[in-house]
């Protein structure tokens, strides 16, 4: 049993828990910084349209229709988003299962970011439904029943979710002081990370499922019996690049949360995770050669749709693969930075290819996302930003865990 008086007690001055975390609310750092002076005023301006949203309806904010049910809010939020955070499975099976301790430093800042990534994601799916209270029957396969790719695609999303609070929960535990509870948390680490890695490629896969049902209305040049792999193996690639994105911005906010030791490591992770993308990216983009040649879809290259197809494969896909393979060899920062940047941008594309601007691209009045669809997308991530920046400057995620932690292991 977990001591109680462990848990309700902070270890270095005896704090009641409930105090503790109080004084853990007040804000630090600077208050007027260029992020909150963009996001603060959008974020406002998003909380009141998701108000007039669930008052009004889904239709008095959005130009979703009866023809086209899904838009940003899924294309974005929750598609591209969920490739984004794909960087915690990846992580993790090479720290944990390949036992790679090179990246063991990243572990955490990465599983909190893929954690929150769904958290809102998950969370964003309640403003794109007509009647949120509905989110329950994907779960238990009421009208769609358990055969369904959704039901399955919800079943892994709540057991993700669970499994990567269950990888996080140590530094919960050392931020409050709970010796004994975060012995038991770090026991359950590695059947966690198991388990999650196995939801998430499920999952990542899952997500391209659902559009095998769609063929009709996705552009040919997009659509393809194997979308699940092609989703599956962008993930990868997609989640390192967020993670050298994400990682080089927190090496400069929180140098002061960062040890010596692991300010020289930076470097050399991100080196190793540069040629991590250069195979993924030529895998993905062989596949993507062999399933345009397999589909036979030579006639749609010279039309508009198959000019932005080409710039989606050569200047998202090839350019930053060489920019990966390129960097790698000369070990230049520079252009690995800058291959995520331009990688980042083209899953963005892709995922919207298939999920907005591919999809009923021949219909008389296509989809465009209004600008308030746009508004409350910018509030949940930087919400989600908020929330990432407030833990990260508390908890032990970034910094050292607390000395007591090898003493109790």
């Amino acid at each position: 049993m977990i001591n109680t008086e462990q848990i309700l007690a902070k270890d270095n001055d005896g704090k009641p828990v409930w105090k503790f975390l109080v004084s853990e609310l007040k804000p630090r750092g600077k208050y007027f910084t260029p992020f909150n002076i963009i996001s603060v005023p959008i974020i406002l301006i998003g909380l009141v349209l998701i108000v007039i949203r669930f008052i009004y309806g889904i239709g008095s904010v959005t130009n979703l229709t009866q023809e086209v049910p899904w838009g940003l809010w899924i294309g974005f939020d929750v598609v591209t988003g969920v490739a984004f955070a794909g960087g915690a499975y990846v992580i993790t099976f090479m720290v944990y299962i390949l036992n790679i301790k090179k990246y063991h430093s990243i572990v955490r800042v990465t599983v909190l970011n893929g954690f929150l990534a769904y958290v809102f994601y998950a969370g964003a799916l309640l403003l794109d439904l007509g009647k949120p209270w509905n989110v329950i029957n994907p779960i238990i396969g009421n009208n769609f029943g358990v055969s369904s790719v959704l039901f399955l695609v919800a079943w892994h999303f709540m057991l993700y979710m669970i499994a990567q609070l269950i990888e996080f929960s140590p530094a919960i535990a050392e931020w409050i002081g709970a010796k004994r509870a975060r012995k038991i948390l770090s026991s359950m680490t590695i059947a966690a990370v198991i388990f999650g890695i196995t939801l998430s490629t499920l999952h990542q896969s899952g997500l391209g499922a659902l559009y095998l049902m769609a063929k009709e209305k996705i552009h040919p040049l997009w659509y393809s019996e194997f979308i699940p792999i092609l989703f599956f193996v962008s993930s990868i690639f997609a989640g390192l690049s967020m993670v050298i994105f994400e990682g080089s911005i927190s090496q400069k906010v929180f140098s002061d949360q960062i040890s010596e030791k692991n300010h020289k490591a930076h470097n050399g992770i991100l080196h190793g995770l540069s040629k991590i993308c250069a195979v993924t990216m030529f895998v993905y983009f062989f596949m993507q050669i062999l399933t345009f040649i397999h589909g036979k879809r030579w006639n749609f290259i010279d039309t508009p749709m198959g000019y932005w197809y080409l710039t989606e494969m050569i200047g998202f896909v090839l350019l930053p693969m060489m920019l990966y393979y390129f960097s790698f060899r000369a070990n230049n920062l520079f252009l690995i930075k800058l291959a995520s940047i331009i990688t980042m941008i083209g899953i963005i594309i892709n995922r919207l290819n298939v999920t907005i601007i591919g999809f009923r691209w021949d219909a008389a009045n296509p989809y465009y996302p209004s600008w308030m669809e746009i508004v409350v997308t910018l509030t949940v991530l930087f919400i989600e930003i908020w929330i990432f920046r407030w833990i990260v400057r508390r908890l032990p995620v970034l910094s050292e865990s607390p000395s007591w932690v090898e003493e109790n292991d």
